[in-house]
């Protein structure tokens, strides 16, 4: 019996083998790392992952598909399933062995967001992730200055990971077809920060405050967060709009402002 997609869970199962090559391909799983999938859903890439790795993690919310997909890998490599949610699961609690992980996953798009901001709070055990994703968020996450698209998520990513948009993928790929199209985009985190950041709570603020009012000069958007003062402190106009900033823009601002 076939699983139905749960509309609850977000799923939208990959089934086109030459976009699953493809998506091998980008992650190049070796034998020695340490793959951790998240939703690996019917398995259409978990196999092939398993079968490069040898051993593979994954972590999966839906009950009824892990009995199914330990039973489509058996026998090709030693492969492990935590039944959870990804949003509350500690990734960092598998790197036990101090091989950092290597995330991969086809995220549901109405939770991709808060999912990208707990894998990046868990960076310091994470090589890398390669996940699929709505390809207007990931055109928002490697966005940058000056660009419609740029914005909190496109300044809060790169501030802590190099973002790279790999390949585009149609919703025919998948069952049931998702309205939008889709991308694969690589995240390494930082080995060590790009800019100095004194308060990453008051920088998430600053960041958050001035895009949520992004049509306002950030004089207006911050002022109740930033004294006048902080604006030539950090050498940034009052008068730009928040799109006009860089992230190390933002940080300086940051940083000016608490000092």
């Amino acid at each position: 019996m076939s699983h139905i997609p749960r509309k609850r869970f977000g799923q939208n199962f990959l089934h086109d083998p030459r976009v699953i090559a493809r998506i091998i391909g980008a992650i190049a799983p070796r034998p020695d790392d340490h793959l951790v999938e998240v939703g690996p859903g019917q398995g259409a890439i978990t196999l092939e992952l398993l079968k490069a790795a040898g051993k593979l993690e994954a972590v999966e919310l839906d009950r009824d598909l892990i009995e199914p997909l330990k039973a489509r890998c058996a026998g090709a490599g030693e492969f492990t399933v935590y039944q959870g949610d990804a949003l509350k699961f500690d990734f960092c609690s598998l790197a036990g062995d101090g091989r950092p992980l290597r995330l991969v996953g086809n995220l549901p798009y109405n939770i991709s967001t808060p999912l990208l901001f707990h894998f990046l709070d868990q960076s310091a055990c994470i090589a890398d992730m390669h996940f699929m994703l709505q390809k207007e968020v990931v055109d928002r996450m490697a966005a940058g200055p000056g660009s419609k698209t740029y914005g909190r998520l496109s300044v809060m990513l790169q501030t802590r990971c190099a973002v790279e948009p790999l390949f585009e993928i149609g919703p025919g790929a998948f069952n049931p077809p998702p309205k939008v199209d889709s991308a694969i985009v690589r995240l390494v985190p930082h080995a060590a920060p790009p800019f100095q950041i004194d308060d990453m709570a008051l920088f998430a603020g600053i960041v958050g405050q001035a895009f949520g009012q992004r049509r306002k000069t950030l004089r207006k958007s911050l002022q109740a967060l930033i004294p006048a003062a902080a604006f030539e402190r950090a050498g940034i106009a009052p008068t730009e709009r928040p799109e006009q900033l860089a992230p190390a823009d933002f940080a300086r601002l940051a940083n000016a402002a608490g000092q």
